[in-house]
């Protein structure tokens, strides 16, 4: 048995500048920045949004831009595995997490969890 939930929405910028990124979503969507405190994880801001509106983190990328959906588990490895079995394909394991293909093409990442609200919030699968 593992848990699962859709965690966030992350907008992919295909910048090197991740402040100016942000700064033009925050002022769009009227919320304010948070930078996340790992130097590793120096290329995302998460953006402040009411409690009961989705996550979003803006995230630099060298790739073309666009949006994709996080899904946060208690088990990666299980998740994957289940989501292999409705047509989900892997692409890279980076860190903590996998980058997956959904069979309809769209890219999103399944990680480990995010939000701490996430075991009284999420799916059961057996």
């Amino acid at each position: 048995m593992h848990r699962s939930r859709l965690a966030q929405l992350v907008i992919d910028c295909e910048t090197t500048d991740p402040d100016w990124a942000a700064q033009f979503w925050a002022q769009a969507l009227g919320c304010r920045i948070q930078a996340i405190g790992d130097a590793a994880d120096e290329m995302y801001r998460r953006l402040l949004v009411h409690a009961n509106q989705p996550c979003l983190l803006v995230q630099a990328v060298p790739h073309a831009s666009r949006v994709h959906l996080d899904i946060e588990t208690d088990d990666v490895e299980a998740e994957v595995v289940r989501l292999e079995r409705l047509g989900a394909a892997r692409i890279a394991q980076v860190k903590r997490w996998w980058v997956m293909a959904a069979p309809t093409g769209q890219r999103f990442c399944v990680l480990p969890p995010q939000r701490q609200d996430f075991p009284a919030h999420s799916n059961v699968w057996r």
